[in-house]
């Protein structure tokens, strides 16, 4: 899995039987495509540059939807390809249909940037240059603002039509103070009202330590804050709006999110290979598991029409110099991607980290 996710696949036949369209662009895992092997679904690049020159072949499904992954010539495994879910086939009462508002991650978890326009995008001296939230908006295949009662009917039905096991609510940043997690509470309220769904919030660090209450109270019940880049320097050159935040203020939120969410329920997203060394990326997440936060490292993917589409994906062996030291940390530190109660962790679609635990 950790090859497959670096290396990307072809899909030797895009079309027949794949009825769950892979991503391009916008917020969250893109240019991916959702396999299954063994019975653990991953996201998986197939946009990329990489996975155009990949060793990874996946044939043309069957009449059962199965496919064999091939490297080169000879297969390694059967694969097959989430169903597209039946709550795709909705639309609310205004005519916005339900994928605009949600989409299936993995298979099955419910994922949804509630506020779609970002301050640190609408600027180029700002923009986090791997970030493509903009793009699937400017497609039409979102909207800018999605409302907590239109999240609550879609978020229903998808538990009841598709048994959606969990929740991911991200924004992009807003100008104010909160940083999103106002938008992310009424959000929150409105969905448990409507369906007792386990939630996750992503959002960047909020000025004032109280919206961890206030986020807890709204039903939320594990929290995201990104680094995902980790040197000082680094972030400055790729991410320079957000690295206006520093890691030393991201450290004390995570302190306080923790003493409200639980050892183990915040998280932080992490993108191998970017440019941080292994040694800074296991550094920092010796720190973060020290205080309670699960390190989430995934392979960086170069996505389409960013300023990045052109940087190399990761290798292997770098992930792996990374992942299975990572996977003994988290594991020593008492936690693990299964006691996770909602997210990007608990899925762990878009990285292999918790095939390390111990």
């Amino acid at each position: 899995m950790t090859e497959l996710q670096s290396a990307g696949l072809r899909l030797a036949d895009p079309g027949a039987g794949l009825s769950v369209a892979s991503r391009r662009g916008g917020a969250g895992p893109s240019d991916h495509k959702a396999v299954t092997i063994d019975g653990v679904t991953i996201m998986v690049p197939v946009h990329t540059n990489t996975a155009w020159h990949s060793p990874f072949v996946a044939s043309a499904p069957d009449a059962q939807g199965s496919s064999a992954l091939l490297r080169g010539s000879i297969p390694i495994a059967n694969i097959s390809f989430p169903k597209a879910p039946r709550f795709y086939a909705l639309q609310t009462f205004d005519g916005v249909p339900y994928s605009h508002i949600a989409t299936l991650h993995g298979s099955d978890v419910l994922a949804t940037t509630v506020l779609q326009t970002c301050i640190r995008y609408e600027s180029r001296k700002k923009t986090c240059k791997f970030c493509a939230i903009g793009q699937s908006l400017a497609a039409g295949r979102t909207i800018a603002r999605k409302t907590p009662e239109q999240l609550a009917e879609v978020a229903r039905a998808a538990v009841l039509l598709d048994s959606v096991k969990h929740m991911v609510l991200t924004t992009g940043t807003p100008p104010t103070k909160d940083r999103g997690a106002q938008i992310l509470c009424e959000s929150a309220f409105a969905i448990k009202a409507a369906v007792d769904l386990p939630i996750q919030a992503q959002c960047e660090p909020p000025d004032d330590d109280k919206w961890f209450e206030r986020m807890r109270a709204s039903g939320i019940d594990t929290l995201g804050m990104h680094l995902e880049v980790v040197t000082p320097a680094l972030r400055e050159q790729i991410m320079p709006g957000k690295a206006s935040v520093p890691i030393s203020r991201y450290m004390e939120a995570f302190r306080a999110a923790v003493a409200v969410f639980g050892r183990g329920q915040v998280s932080t997203y992490i993108l191998a290979g970017l440019g941080d060394t292994a040694e800074a990326i296991l550094s920092i997440s010796r720190e973060l598991v020290d205080l309670g936060v699960y390190p989430f490292v995934v392979p960086f993917v170069p996505i389409s029409g960013t300023p990045l589409e052109d940087h190399p994906a990761p290798s292997p062996e770098f992930m792996k110099s990374v992942l299975q030291p990572l996977g003994a940390m988290v594991s020593a530190g008492g936690m693990r991607s299964a006691d996770i109660k909602a997210g990007c962790g608990k899925c762990g679609a878009c990285s292999s980290l918790s095939s390390y635990e111990v």
